[in-house]
This record gives structure tokens, sequence and C-alpha cells, in this order.
């Protein structure tokens, strides 16, 4: 890619990440058939729908984003789930098959192996689990228990270990409790209160009673705003840019990147137009802004978790101090990504000062083009590819397929909102 083009136009972003995982596992949960529209067809979901299929669930694909899902039929599974990249999947997808009749065995790729999984296998195991791991790692050998609602404190706000909770709190005798230190993503108790379940929030605390079976869905997932975040920094960065993205979810859980952009004194216009499935949605308009340092940490690091390597991207462009604490989590994601952006953007002449919770930059800096690599992480790979429509000369990023994890038809989006990007070569 090249600087010089501004950005401008309406477009959409890809079906949101967390509702698609969700969509297919508790689809199969339930007893009737769901409909999900809007689905993303991504590498983490793709692993995760394959999962589910292959824990016997009958799933009709209408088109790319169309499912048709088939609940109340899972049964043991003749090999290994192969989870591949798909963190969100196999730690939701261990909580739903600690309260199954049959053995499972949850695996993925070598980086998935990588990623902790003592946050979950824990609090299942003091719900009754017969939870197997080396090093607690993946693979993951489940067997058949049964399954007793506890209280739980969980150690950090997570959506992950709070979701596999709750998912095997459907199947517990008794109430199961969770007390959350700060707020998490909160799209497992939305979709299950739409779908009947028994769950119950006073506050940092939830509880779930189980009740039977759960209802079937019919939702329109809507777009996902970590992908929106991509387009919504390089609009506020690139020079005369002007963009409008519609039907992106607003929940907000999950805006806390729109709320630090804007505190930096981003020009964005943020409308709710609806809710789907219990999500409020809406449209995001964004512009070139004169962006200013700011402090990060506390509740707001868990709200924009996904969003602190494109976040990275714009700091280095404010004026000022930029500060981010609090935010530890970034260092066991598909990768390092305090260490592995600080790296790759210092190849772009960026001075950046890596904190072990955070990281601390002064802008604005000016970059020069470089030949960077995606480390096989999606947000990694979208968020140099920003960096390089703001740094002088031609950047070329290595490895920006993985950017289908989460975002297919990345490069293709930034084209036709009029940046400056070719695809191509082998990388």
């Amino acid at each position: 890619m090249r600087p010089g083009n501004p950005l401008r136009g309406t477009s959409s972003v890809p079906g949101d990440k967390s509702l698609s995982h969700r969509a297919v596992l508790m689809g199969a949960m339930a007893d009737g058939v769901s409909h999900v529209r809007g689905w993303l067809a991504a590498g983490d979901t793709e692993a995760t729908l394959a999962s589910v299929q292959a824990l016997g669930v009958f799933v009709e694909r209408h088109d790319e984003h169309t499912l048709t899902v088939h609940g109340g039929t899972m049964r043991q599974p003749t090999a290994p789930l192969n989870f591949v990249n798909a963190g969100t999947g196999i730690r939701l997808a261990a909580g739903v098959l600690a309260g199954q009749p049959f053995p499972s065995v949850l695996d993925g790729s070598e980086q998935l192996r990588r990623r902790p999984m003592r946050r979950i296998i824990e609090p299942l195991r003091l719900m009754g689990a017969d939870i197997e791991a080396v090093n607690d790692r993946a693979p993951l050998t489940i067997r058949p228990s049964k399954l007793r609602g506890v209280r739980y404190e969980l150690p950090m706000a997570s959506a992950q270990v709070k979701s596999a909770i709750l998912l095997a709190g459907l199947y517990a005798e008794g109430v199961t409790e969770i007390v959350e230190p700060g707020p998490a993503r909160d799209h497992t108790e939305r979709m299950l209160v739409s779908m009947g379940a028994d769950i119950q929030t006073e506050g940092n605390v939830i509880r779930v009673t189980a009740n039977g079976q759960l209802r079937p869905m019919d939702m329109t997932v809507p777009g996902d705003i970590s992908s929106a975040a991509f387009l919504i920094v390089a609009a506020c960065l690139v020079p005369d840019s002007d963009i409008t993205l519609t039907n992106v979810n607003l929940n907000p859980t999950r805006t806390g990147i729109l709320d630090v952009l804007q505190a930096m004194g981003a020009r964005l216009e943020i409308h709710e137009t609806g809710l789907e499935a219990g999500e409020p949605v809406g449209t995001i308009r964004a512009q070139t802004s004169a962006l200013r340092g700011v402090e990060v940490g506390g509740d707001v690091v868990v709200r924009m978790i996904d969003e602190f390597p494109v976040f990275m991207v714009a700091a280095l462009h404010a004026e000022g101090e930029t500060l981010v604490r609090d935010a530890k989590e970034l260092r066991v994601k598909e990768t390092d990504r305090i260490a592995v952006m600080a790296g790759e953007l210092r190849k772009m002449g960026a001075v950046v000062e890596e904190r072990e919770d955070g990281f601390r930059v002064v802008g604005p800096q000016r970059l020069h083009s470089a030949e960077v690599q995606g480390h096989d992480d999606h947000r990694i790979a979208m968020s140099m590819t920003v960096a390089g429509l703001v740094a002088q000369g031609e950047t070329i990023v290595h490895e920006i397929r993985c950017a289908g994890d989460s975002f297919p038809g990345f490069p293709q989006t930034m084209m036709q909102l009029g940046a400056n990007v070719a695809e191509g070569g082998a990388s």
C-alpha cells in the first residue's frame, strides 16, 4: 500500500465474530431449528462450525452467510475437534461439552495450543467437570460427569471464561453464580436470554439455572465493531477521508475503541438504528481528525481489548503522550500483541516503549515504508496495513491472508473505499 488516496464512501463490515461463534454453538444446543443470517464466514468461525458439525449437528448452508442449524442432536465425535486458531470457539465449546453424556477431545493449531486454558479448566473442574490437559493447554480431553452449580469469582474480566461457565451452568444442578471484577462482553447472556434461558444479572453478579431446552433463534448477525475499527482508524488518519459504516454492532461492552477515539478528538458520528437479538445496531461515520494523546486503563481496556493493535497505530499519529496500562491480556492473544506490534512498527521508524501491561508512545511520529509481517495474527496484519496507508513510500505486509480469520475481503474493502492497496504475491 501507498499513502495519498483519501478513504470515502459507505461500506459494511463482516458479521460479528463473537456472535457468529455463539450462534452455531447455541443453535446446536437449542431444541429446534435456528435461522442465522449475516453469519461471518471466516477462518475462526468456520473452525467452530466444522466442530459443531463433527458433533453430529446438521447445518444447512444456504449461501456463505446464511445457515439453518438443526439443534438438539449432539453426539460423540469420531475424532478430536479441530478449532484451528479459534480461542473463542474452543473455550466456549469446553463449557458446552463439559455437560454432555459423551467424551470429547478439543484441539487446534500450534498457535492455539500455546494459549492459556487454565482460566476455563479451573472453574469447570470446580463444577465437577472431568477435564484433562497437559500443562493447562490444548488438547483438552473432556469426559462425562455430573455438573453442579457453584459461585465463582472471575480473577479477570473475560467474556470467554464467563461464557464457558454460563454454558456449563445450563447443564448443572442448582444455581451457577459468576462474580465479575469488571465489565466484559455480554453477548452470551443476551443471546441465551433471547433463547429462554433463566439468567439473572444484578450488578456484577450473573446467575444461571438450568430450565430445560433452549428455544431456537432467528437472527441477523450485525457487523463486527472490531473489524470496523480498522476502517475507522484509517479514516481518522488518512487526509480528506470521510466514510460511513452501516449495520455495526454497538453493544456497549464492545465500544471502548469508539469512546477512546472520541476522547482523542476523533470526528465520529454514531447513530443507533435498532436491535438484533438483543444487540444494539447502528451506523458510524468517521472523518479525518486531529488526534491527541490519552491515557487508557481500567474497565475500558476490556471493552477494546481486540482493538489495541490498530489503536497503537492511531496513538503514533496523535499529538502528545499516549499511555496504555492494565492490558497484560494482550500478551496472551494469538501473539504477544504488545511485543509484535512494537517490533513491526519499529521497522517503520516508530518509537514505542513497551511495558509489562501496555505501552507508551509520544506523537505524532512519521513512519516510513518497510516490509512487515502479519505473524499469522489477523489483527496484526490489518493494523500494519493501516500503518502503511500513512507511511512515506510503499509498505508491504506479508501474511495478509490471515486477515480472513475475522475480516474476509479486507484488502478489497479498503480498495473500494479508495485506498491505494494492491494484493498479490504468495505471502
